[in-house]
């Protein structure tokens, strides 16, 4: 079938209309209507650029039973730019259109509508100009030629001035994973809702220095990605699982998060392992990478680690970078309470942690902050968790009052 133009005419004058192929020879010739004698001079094709990048092109346009409508209307949109008549274009992606919005300018002329079942192409046309809409669910692309660069923009401008709405409500909820050894099934990833707060939230929860690189982790994309090893550390009650909540939430348009509930177990066992390391994907998670999170592994990571674990150690870090972790795109977040000094060198070395995080107390004004009274806060500051308490109205270190007439004892 030979393709007509946008506006309902045929090529042209002074363009190439057709492309054969000379039979028996590997020669591509074009029939040139501009030169003399019947049918045209052939002009063998060699392969290079000619001086008009146009005369190179053929304007033909073949189409079989699996090409759809909407595929014409595209091949008809670029009839007038491959010709050069019309050689500018500026183009516009839109994630969330307005309910409503057309996407076309007010003098726009309808040319093509093609619907399918997830999918629309609309050509339309103006004086210089020629738009293409191709819209699917909520999104839409908008391009248009035109004679001339300012006349593209202008036109683009005007089709999209004020189409796009706001970005889509986030779910606060997170789905998560859970990988735990079943006594029946064997090695098991279940999965379930869990509440999670978005960062700007949860930010005034921890120091300043904290926050400053939780603030660079939170906005990391693959693209980022140098070590493979997550480590938060510090003392119990700073948030260390909230913030991983949080990242699950930040990182959840690219990242699987999948908490392992027995991490004693699955360095020890080599079949629950490579099951973990091949992973899971869910519903949404083909392509994916994994974040394997493994909570409070303190005699995993310590100095004495080596001794005490056997190789366990040793199977962490190859599933980190060794020949384990080669072809998965597997992160593993690590939280611990231990001190970073007598944590395990091999653990800590550059290059092999993505993000080595110390969550620590806020500060004494952080914490008259967060909690709006001195009343109960330390000269050194308090935990999130001692925050919590005091907010509540309770102490977390009180103690019960003994019962009257009974001797008082140690409370353990």
């Amino acid at each position: 079938m030979t393709a007509g133009f946008p506006g309902g005419g045929t090529a042209p004058p002074g363009n190439p209309v057709a492309r054969t192929r000379a039979t028996g020879t590997d020669t591509d010739t074009f029939r040139d209507p501009r030169k003399p004698g019947a049918g045209g001079v052939p002009v063998p094709d060699h392969g290079g650029m000619s001086a008009n990048p146009h005369d190179a092109l053929p304007i033909r346009l073949n189409v079989d039973d699996s090409d759809s409508p909407a595929d014409v209307v595209d091949a008809l949109f670029l009839g007038r730019f491959a010709m050069g008549e019309q050689p500018y274009s500026h183009s516009s992606n839109i994630d969330r259109v307005r309910s409503g919005a057309t996407l076309l300018p007010q003098s726009a002329r309808v040319l093509r509508i093609a619907r399918d079942d997830d999918r629309s192409a609309t050509l339309a046309e103006g004086d210089g100009w020629t738009l293409l809409v191709s819209r699917w669910n909520r999104g839409a692309d908008v391009t248009v030629t035109a004679t001339s660069a300012e006349l593209a923009a202008k036109v683009l401008d005007e089709a999209t001035d004020g189409a796009a709405d706001e970005p889509e409500p986030q779910p606060e909820n997170v789905t998560m994973g859970f990988w735990y050894v079943s006594p029946r099934r064997g090695p098991h990833r279940t999965t379930r809702q869990i509440s999670a707060g978005t960062w700007d939230e949860v930010r005034p929860n921890y120091t300043a220095p904290v926050a400053e690189a939780m603030d660079r982790l939170m906005k990391t994309t693959p693209e980022d990605i140098a070590g493979r090893l997550l480590l938060l550390h510090g003392p119990p009650g700073t948030g260390k699982t909230s913030a991983l909540r949080t990242l699950a939430r930040s990182w959840r348009d690219w990242c699987q998060v999948d908490c392992v509930l027995d991490p004693e177990r699955l360095f020890s066992d080599v079949g629950y392992l490579m099951d973990i390391a091949i992973g899971e994907d869910d519903s949404t998670g083909k392509g994916r990478w994994r974040l394997l999170l493994l909570e409070d592994c303190d005699e995993l990571i310590r100095g004495e680690a080596k001794h005490t674990a056997g190789q366990a150690l040793s199977r962490l870090l190859n599933l980190t970078d060794g020949l384990l972790g080669q072809g998965r795109n597997v992160l593993v977040g690590v939280t611990t309470n231990e001190d970073l000094e007598r944590l395990h060198p091999a653990v800590v070395r550059p290059g092999r942690c993505l993000a080595r995080i110390e969550v620590g107390p806020l500060t004494r004004a952080e914490s008259v902050a967060w909690l709006g009274t001195e009343e109960g806060v330390g000269r050194e500051g308090a935990s999130l968790a001692e925050l919590y308490a005091l907010r509540r109205g309770t102490s977390p270190t009180a103690l019960p009052e003994p019962r009257g007439g009974a001797d008082a004892g140690l409370y353990l």
